[in-house]
């Protein structure tokens, strides 16, 4: 290790020379120049690289501008106990903390319990609200201290636990008890899926065609009630659209997904019901060679096990196989990726005449889908080891 020891100019000073290693001295010199940090430190930085390079305090007061105060408390300091405390302020404590640990103890009680639960319309505390209950109740709850305390002292007593009741963050429960093992199962379809698409054509067509199944409900049908206006160069660089729209109502899109080739089946309807998912089934019963069976991946809505469905299933023994995700688990279903790819393009800010209009476009974008299919693929393997 290197060190620099620089005598400050003998008879001007009484105070010791200030040794600095290499390391320190540049760390003096980068945070002298900074424009990010505190300015206290910045002009601490200079005042010892001043003192460092032979000045004594006179000279650095008037190269500085600094008091003479402030220069030698900074000084003796960093002399005492080294650069890092000559650069920070030297911690006190004027007086003992009025707050003890158990009035805070009682404020943090108070942010985990609802307000409904002591009487109060609110379903979350706000700040405020919070700070006038602990005001409003400090002295019969035994924590007089707390009588005056204002909204950013219960704040900072929260931020201390990392406790912020006046926000929501939603989680998601597990209400299936066999998650894991529907999970797992689906999994594995999509991991013999993946060996099928990278066999040899020498292989042949696999005698099981796996599809992924759901429905996108709720598509607006909304139209502007003033023309979109387009881009101007140099004067408007986006489309401007007017405020004011008119719905149409909705439709709902069936889709099923190959994840084979990553073509798409699918079928735009004013519901989804029974009816509506069996003609999606005869249309993939019509799509697809006779011989093979058609895996289908889908949740558990009831339209996919209706009576309605498993009267059409019926007629059709064999054919089609069952794989359902487990209930909440809809994020395991690819087609959920394909919903994913047309909200982000075709559907993307789309305006329509009307619902006729929006059928037509949808249609429209599948087929364009089609024309360059994906194959989607499932990446994840190692949920199979939870």
């Amino acid at each position: 290790m290197v060190c620099y020891v620089v005598g400050n100019m003998a008879g001007k000073s009484k105070l010791p020379a200030l040794v600095l290693t290499t390391e320190e001295r540049k760390r003096l010199e980068t945070l002298s120049a900074s424009r990010a940090a505190p300015m206290r430190e910045v002009e601490r930085a200079r005042l010892l690289l001043h003192y460092h390079d032979g000045e004594n305090p006179s000279a650095i007061q008037r190269a500085l501008n600094l008091s003479r105060v402030t220069i030698y408390h900074c000084l003796h300091k960093a002399l005492e106990m080294g650069l890092e405390a000559g650069l920070k302020d030297r911690f006190h404590r004027p007086k003992e903390p009025v707050i003890g640990p158990d009035a805070k103890a009682w404020v943090v009680h108070l942010a985990c319990t609802k307000p409904k639960e002591l009487g109060y319309a609110s379903e979350l505390w706000t700040r405020q609200a919070l700070a006038d209950h602990v005001r409003g109740h400090a002295a019969a709850a035994g924590h007089p201290s707390l009588a005056l305390a204002a909204k950013a002292t219960v704040q900072r007593i929260l931020a201390e636990q990392h406790l912020q009741p006046h926000k929501v963050k939603y989680y998601l429960e597990r209400r299936d008890p066999e998650f894991e093992i529907k999970m797992k199962e689906v999994l594995m379809v999509y991991q013999e899926v993946q060996l099928q698409n990278e066999a040899s054509p020498a292989a042949g067509a696999p005698a099981v065609i796996t599809v992924s199944i759901d429905e996108k409900p709720g598509v607006q049908a909304i139209a502007n009630t003033a023309p979109d206006l387009p881009p101007v160069a140099g004067k408007h660089p986006t489309v401007s659209r007017d405020h004011e729209y008119k719905r149409h109502g909705t439709l709902s899109i069936l889709a099923s997904l190959d994840l084979h080739d990553g073509h798409v089946v699918a079928r735009v309807e004013e519901r989804h019901r029974s009816r509506e998912f069996v003609a999606l089934l005869k249309d993939l019963d019509a799509y697809y060679p006779a011989a093979v069976t058609i895996r289908v991946i889908l949740d558990n809505h009831s339209a996919h096990i209706s009576k309605e469905t498993r009267a059409y299933l019926a007629t059709r023994p064999n054919r089609f196989q069952y794989v359902h995700t487990p209930k909440h688990g809809s994020w395991l279903n690819l087609v959920e990726t394909l919903f994913g790819k047309m909200a982000h393009t075709f559907l993307r800010q789309i305006r329509v005449k009307s619902k006729a209009e929006l059928k037509e476009r949808i249609l429209l974008g599948i087929a364009e889908i089609n024309a360059a299919p994906v194959v989607h693929r499932w990446k994840k393997f190692d949920l199979l080891t939870v």
